[in-house]
């Protein structure tokens, strides 16, 4: 069976032709045993939901699942929409905006977007060992948190010399070069974060909303998951 309402986006059961949610796989960042109160959706108020996000994606969405299910911040959870019905979720909710998570999902965004990044450390190793100029005077990795004109120079100097094999190499090396940068998962995680609040002119990880149509989507994720 499946269900639409008009101006939101919600899927129960067989998965739709154009996906708006392109995650199979979500990470909880909230669970909500007796539903939302505060959610602006009414039917979300009373029932159990967990709020998600996106393994690969980082599409923040919401689950509906059934009374005496539970969950744990940071746990994994298999939400294709072919799976609906048949295990923990009976329907998926989304995409949702940074401003509809609760408090706590807010508070666990970033070390739940931090382990993720850190599972999927060779792909994002490809961003660091790969990422070029925007701009004749704007880098891509300039818009990570820290990473200032001597520390892009100081980065890109030793790629030059070898690429990056781990993230500890990033801070090996640079520390070296006296450059201090730490926690590049979290370095990551706290871009993303950004753009999921919105309102960035340059976006390397997620989609820019409709509405910011002079935003710049430089598709990062695609090209560090491609094979």
């Amino acid at each position: 069976m499946s269900n639409e309402r008009e101006g939101d986006r919600y899927f129960y059961g067989e998965a739709k032709k154009k996906r708006e949610i392109p995650d199979d796989v979500a990470v909880v960042l909230d669970f909500l045993p007796h539903g939302n109160p505060f959610d602006k959706h009414v039917e979300h108020r009373r029932v159990p939901l967990a709020q998600v996000v996106g393994y690969k994606y980082f599409t923040l969405f919401e689950l509906v699942v059934p009374e005496g299910e539970n969950f744990e911040v940071g746990e994994k959870i298999y939400a294709g929409p072919e799976y609906v019905g048949k295990g923990p979720i009976k329907s998926i909710f989304g995409p949702i905006s940074y401003e509809d998570l609760t408090t706590v999902a807010k508070e666990n965004l970033v070390s739940v977007l931090s382990q993720i990044i850190k599972e999927n450390e060779k792909y994002f190793l490809k961003f660091f060992n790969n990422a070029g100029s925007i701009t004749l005077r704007m880098h891509m990795l300039e818009l990570l948190p820290g990473i200032g004109k001597r520390t892009l120079n100081v980065m890109l100097d030793e790629r030059k010399r070898k690429p990056f094999e781990s993230f500890e190499d990033i801070v090996q090396r640079l520390t070296i070069r006296g450059v201090k940068i730490h926690n590049i998962e979290k370095v990551i995680a706290e871009r993303i974060v950004k753009e999921l609040i919105g309102g960035e002119r340059y976006y390397l990880f997620i989609r820019p909303s409709p509405n910011e149509s002079q935003a710049v989507y430089l598709r990062i994720l695609d090209e560090i998951y491609r094979e």
